[in-house]
């Protein structure tokens, strides 16, 4: 239901010649979507999942880089334009992150407001009719440039490397899957979208492995940012591609296989070479870092 606020959003903030793909996996959106010059819109009546979705966008594209972005974020102006002038052929980036207050849900009788979420079946104050009241603006905190993945390789937030970060370019660990860029060949060359992970899940970790691995940085800019819904409330305001549990631990095994197993062909450098890069990292002793390198040794 936010997609079409989200390429608006696009539209508006970017200043370069950046065109958008939108992949409507499985459904029609709603509202429906404008048409634009710079907007290509590639239907599915039935899903084929978010990474094979991505790979069909960055196909059709012919521009020389590609960003992926969640159908439900807000941009800086000028992202895309500052991010390409700050990019490196070996790089991919991410913005700093800001949570997207998208909306509100709003009382038609006593006008009690309560923050976005599931939707309600009535006003808890007066039992009146509860409405949607989009705002989509950023929220000033919290502010994301720092992330992890902790010896399970399961995204994790990591305060306490941004205290280490210097600079606008700053490097970080791993990333949110919500949005990243980099050149669109490097993403064919990395298989940065492997489907046999699924549809969904350890698509951060998967891009920063294989990004660092490769020779390499992930760079957060802090020049820019974007702004990411969170749907975790449950209800109607859940995760929006359904997941079983067999397919989340499909992704988490394909994940252990190529990153803890060494099983990915692409490096020049092995995970425990991450590790000490960033070291000390939460949720990794010394033990485990010295048991990963005698495996890598082997």
């Amino acid at each position: 239901m936010f997609l079409a606020r989200t390429i608006q959003d696009i539209l508006e903030n970017s200043e370069a010649d950046t065109e958008i793909i939108a992949v409507l996996d499985g459904a029609w959106a709603e509202p429906p979507i404008p048409d634009h010059e710079r907007l290509t819109l590639v239907y599915h009546p039935q899903s084929v999942g978010q990474r094979a979705a991505c790979n069909e966008a960055a196909r059709i594209s012919k521009a020389k880089y590609v960003m992926k972005c969640d159908a439900h974020c807000a941009f800086g102006p000028g992202f895309d334009r500052i991010m390409m002038e700050d990019m490196q052929p070996d790089w991919t980036m991410v913005p700093a992150m800001y949570n997207l207050h998208a909306f509100d849900w709003v009382c038609q009788e006593c006008g009690r407001r309560r923050y976005q979420g599931p939707t309600p079946e009535h006003c808890p104050e007066c039992e009146g009719t509860m409405e949607r009241e989009v705002l989509w603006r950023a929220k000033p905190s919290p502010y994301s440039t720092s992330m992890r993945f902790d010896n399970d390789l399961k995204f994790q937030y990591w305060g306490g490397y941004k205290k280490r970060q210097q600079g606008d370019l700053v490097e970080t660990m791993s990333l949110l899957g919500a949005c990243w860029m980099l050149e669109r060949q490097r993403y064919f060359e990395l298989n940065i979208c492997d489907e046999e992970h699924g549809s969904w899940g350890q698509q951060g970790t998967e891009v920063a492995c294989k990004t660092w691995l490769s020779g390499g940085q992930l760079i957060c800019n802090k020049r820019t940012w974007f702004a990411h819904m969170f749907r975790t409330q449950g209800g109607d305001f859940g995760f929006p591609y359904p997941m079983r549990g067999r397919d989340v631990k499909k992704a988490r095994e394909h994940s252990w296989w190529l990153w803890r197993g060494g099983n990915w062909g692409g490096g020049v450098r092995k995970l425990a070479w991450i590790l000490e890069h960033f070291w000390p990292v939460d949720g990794w002793t010394e033990e485990e870092l010295a048991e990963l390198k005698a495996q890598e040794n082997e």
